[in-house]
């Protein structure tokens, strides 16, 4: 429920560099050592290298680290960016998540159909015309799910695959910290804990924009992403829906990423 009442109560105040765009966490380090400390940034932008996204406690509704079978808080100071630190466990591999409670947009029927174009929400886009909406402004709930990877003492190790129990959730189906250069990354998506078939699913590489590699979704919401080069990554995708009675709002979209670090 909490979810919900954020759209009444900070939805149509949100800054408009927090609005619909793409959103990752960014850690100081992929492979940190054994007890070193690490910086948590959070980005929001549709480009690299993004806007810093200062944390705030009233958008939070999860951020934490996972590891092993214990989770615990990312602390930080509010209104700061880094958004949190965490000091890295024993080897392995950890998960940093963040998921947020809802924001709102509304937009005019063209530029609402310009973002459904952008983020290969189509089947939006048609269910609008059937309708004869498409001219129609349209109001927008969404909430982001995002994590990313972090191989500490190396990239050994199991838990990269290991769902994290977010709305929207993008599983690297192979150890992305071991992917030679050129190989493809195997990846699932899913929504509510099951799979998400036909949904467009992109990956960027932050040093070169040109860079991207896409796809949609198979039956069993897989895709397979070959990764020309290694370094950071970013792996990101939308899902949309009609929005629940009583939101204010048309559509409810989620947002998912993934960041991590490949074998150079």
């Amino acid at each position: 429920m909490r979810r919900f009442f954020a759209v009444l109560l900070i939805g149509l105040a949100a800054a408009p560099a927090a609005r619909a765009h793409d959103f990752w966490i960014e850690p100081s380090v992929y492979a940190p050592a054994p007890g070193q400390r690490v910086a948590v940034h959070l980005r929001v932008a549709d480009h690299f290298p993004g806007d810093p996204f200062p944390r705030d406690k009233a958008r939070i509704e999860r951020f934490a680290v996972l590891g092993g079978v214990a989770e615990a808080e990312v602390p930080g100071i509010e209104g700061s960016d880094p958004a949190g630190y965490l000091v890295a466990g024993g080897p392995g591999i950890y998960q940093i998540v963040y998921d947020s409670n809802h924001a709102s947009i509304e937009l005019t029927g063209e530029k609402f159909e310009k973002h459904l174009a952008e983020q290969g929400l189509e089947r939006i886009s048609e269910a609008r015309k059937k309708k004869g909406e498409s001219a129609s402004a349209a109001r927008e709930i969404y909430s982001r799910s995002v994590k990313a990877l972090l191989a500490v003492g190396g990239g050994g190790g199991e838990g990269y695959e290991r769902p994290a129990g977010l709305p929207l959730e993008l599983i690297p189906e192979k150890n992305p910290f071991l992917l030679a250069p050129g190989s493809e990354l195997p990846v699932r998506l899913l929504f509510q804990g099951k799979p998400l078939a036909g949904v467009r699913v992109e990956a960027r590489n932050p040093r070169d924009a040109g860079e991207t590699v896409a796809g949609r979704t198979d039956r069993e919401g897989r895709i397979r992403l070959r990764l020309a080069s290694g370094g950071s990554w970013l792996v990101k995708a939308v899902h949309m829906i009609p929005a629940p009675k009583g939101s204010g709002a048309d559509w409810e979209s989620f947002w998912a990423s993934l960041t991590f670090e490949s074998a150079r």
